[in-house]
This record gives structure tokens, C-alpha cells and sequence, in this order.
């Protein structure tokens, strides 16, 4: 099974906040993950409050072959994580 590390949408309409999650890579945007990640809010005005991971369980996945899609990949490359391309 391939995996993707991508981000499905929650909120409201003009809301946006997004989960970053390790998913099927052939599984639906807003389909069930494997395991949730973390959370992005781009609505957040503090840069710190905006993005909010397990280090961890992020490592793992990307240890196994996970791959971040290239939204999760700009937000991995802003907080100094290293991964494959």
C-alpha cells in the first residue's frame, strides 16, 4: 500500500483548517486516514499556533516511504524536517 502524507479539509465555508494525516495514496481528499498528524490552520495569525505536528509519528511515516504531498512538503520544509524526494 502506498502512502501519502496530505491534508483533508475541515472547517466552514471562508474557513478553512486542514488535518495532515498519513492516507491511502488512493484514498478520496476527505477520505479516512491512517493516522492523524497534526493540523493546519492558514486562517492563524501566529505562525507558531499554525501548524501543530507529532514529530514522532511524522518521522515514522516518512522512515517507512511515506511521501508529503507538495503542500505538506512546503510546510515540512518551513519547520526544518527532512524527507525524500
Amino acid at each position: 500500500m502506498a502512502v501519502r502524507i496530505r491534508m483533508m479539509r475541515m472547517g466552514r465555508k471562508n474557513r478553512p483548517f486542514y488535518r495532515i494525516g498519513a492516507f491511502d495514496a488512493h484514498e478520496e481528499r476527505d477520505g479516512m486516514s491512517i493516522e492523524n498528524l497534526g493540523t493546519y490552520d492558514p486562517m492563524e495569525s501566529n505562525n507558531e499556533k499554525q501548524v501543530t505536528l507529532k514529530r514522532e509519528r511524522v518521522d515514522y511515516w516518512l522512515s517507512v516511504g511515506a511521501k508529503p504531498t507538495e503542500t505538506v512538503a512546503s510546510i515540512f520544509k518551513k519547520l526544518g524536517i527532512a524527507f525524500k524526494k
